[in-house]
């Protein structure tokens, strides 16, 4: 076969270090690609949000599948047009993306069909956001109601704090263009609980912990993601299934009795608390850095998987986990997820080629001068797959002791608080 990713991150990245292991990758291609991924793909660089030119290099080259990694191309219809062309494909369409691309439609499902989930309110602009302040105690939970590369969501400890965070998201919108969510806050443990669907029939994929806050301790600004591991410790069959029983299963069948069922990759973002879990959003995607505990431990087979749930064949497919663990961490550019540097020379991973219990999957990175340098926000992840979470963590953190790269930073607590239970 002949395959198309769409994206440049590290998920991007370990989809594309799955797939190769497949012998059905016959080539593989990525749209734009990284440092990384140029090493076992062919890159192409096209704007992902370019229905047409991507349309027409899937044409030129006869891709047979596509796999779509972020959420701004599901969000633009790319799927859409990939089906109308006849092109296999793996996501929701346009209409059925909306469970990420809008918070406020999600919150519409969970109030229709039962769903737990925190209590909210939508405000529309800022003097009413500042009103419905008053109907909640701190820490307020301020989200974005659109896509924001999982950046949208403000934890503040203060009023004072929720004012700057709802000036920060008026003000970069245009006048009336811009919502917001204000929700109360869930007091437990969040875990993420991906489930395969092709519209009829459902799977879960597996499960991850992801770890948002930029600094140890669970401390500083939320980013996209500094680490992972998988599966969550947090939940067991008995939750899984309360989640799949009153969550995944009413949305699903709500979608579809709205005439657009979601396919694809349903990323539940959770709160578990007392053993009870409540919805905190969809994503429409896999996640990253959770994409690459996943991948790490499914390794080929992920290809097959994504492949019958697109093929609308999901129904008997068989996912082969073995009793382990997954665990990455993320180095980011000093100063993430605010300002940073870019174009800083990164050394020390080919130190690191030989060992197959590691994989270090780019992000932003790419090649100057023949030089490995930084290229964004979150650079690598360095994952690895092993017996238990302590032994997954020394390996990863011994890898970073490798890598040399001044301008970066990483969390040193991935997994730590989970293991330490």
């Amino acid at each position: 076969m002949k395959i198309l990713l769409i994206g440049s991150g590290g998920r991007e990245h370990a989809l594309a270090w799955a797939f190769k292991q497949n012998p059905k990758c016959n080539e593989l291609y990525c749209i734009p690609g990284n440092a990384g991924i140029a090493s076992i793909a062919k890159c192409k660089q096209i704007d992902i949000l370019d229905n047409s030119k991507i349309l027409n290099f899937c044409k030129d080259q006869a891709i047979d599948f596509v796999m779509i990694g972020p959420e701004n191309p599901l969000a633009n219809g790319l799927v859409d047009v990939l089906e109308k062309n006849g092109i296999l494909s793996f996501g929701p369409t346009k209409n059925a993306a909306i469970l990420e691309s809008s918070k406020t439609f999600t919150k519409m499902i969970c109030n229709k069909r039962n769903i737990p989930t925190a209590k909210y309110k939508l405000a529309s602009s800022e003097d009413e956001a500042l009103i419905f302040l008053n109907e909640f105690t701190k820490p307020y939970v301020i989200k974005d109601d659109g896509l924001a590369a999982g950046k949208g969501v403000f934890i503040a400890e203060t009023a004072q704090e929720a004012t700057v965070a709802l000036k920060k998201i008026f003000q970069s919108s245009k006048p009336g263009s811009k919502s917001v969510v204000i929700e109360e806050f869930l007091h437990g443990e969040e875990a993420s609980l991906f489930i395969l669907t092709d519209g009829d029939s459902m799977l879960p994929l597996g499960s991850a912990q992801d770890h948002k806050r930029a600094f140890d301790n669970d401390r500083g600004p939320n980013t996209g993601g500094m680490g992972a591991f998988s599966p969550a410790s947090n939940i067991s069959p008995k939750i899984e299934k309360k989640i799949l029983d009153r969550i995944v299963k009413p949305t699903l069948d709500e979608m579809k009795k709205n005439g657009t069922p979601f396919c694809g990759i349903l990323y539940a973002g959770l709160m578990i608390v007392e053993e009870e879990p409540l919805l905190i959003e969809y994503n429409a995607r896999l996640g990253d850095p959770e994409c690459q505990v996943l991948a790490i431990r499914l390794g080929a087979q992920l290809l097959d998987i994504l492949l019958n749930c697109a093929k609308k064949k999901l129904l008997g497919t068989k996912i082969n986990f073995a009793n382990d663990i997954g665990l990455t961490v993320v180095i980011a550019s000093k100063g993430y997820p605010g300002e940073f540097q870019i174009g800083k020379e990164i050394s020390g991973l080919e130190s690191l080629d030989d060992d197959e219990e590691i994989q270090v999957f780019h992000s932003g990175t790419e090649f100057k001068e023949g030089k490995l340098v930084s290229s964004g926000g979150r650079v690598l992840s360095v994952t690895a797959r092993a017996k238990d979470l302590e032994s997954a963590r020394k390996k990863v953190y011994d890898a970073l002791t490798i890598i040399q790269w001044e301008s970066g930073f990483y969390r040193n607590d991935i997994g730590f608080k989970y293991f330490k239970k």
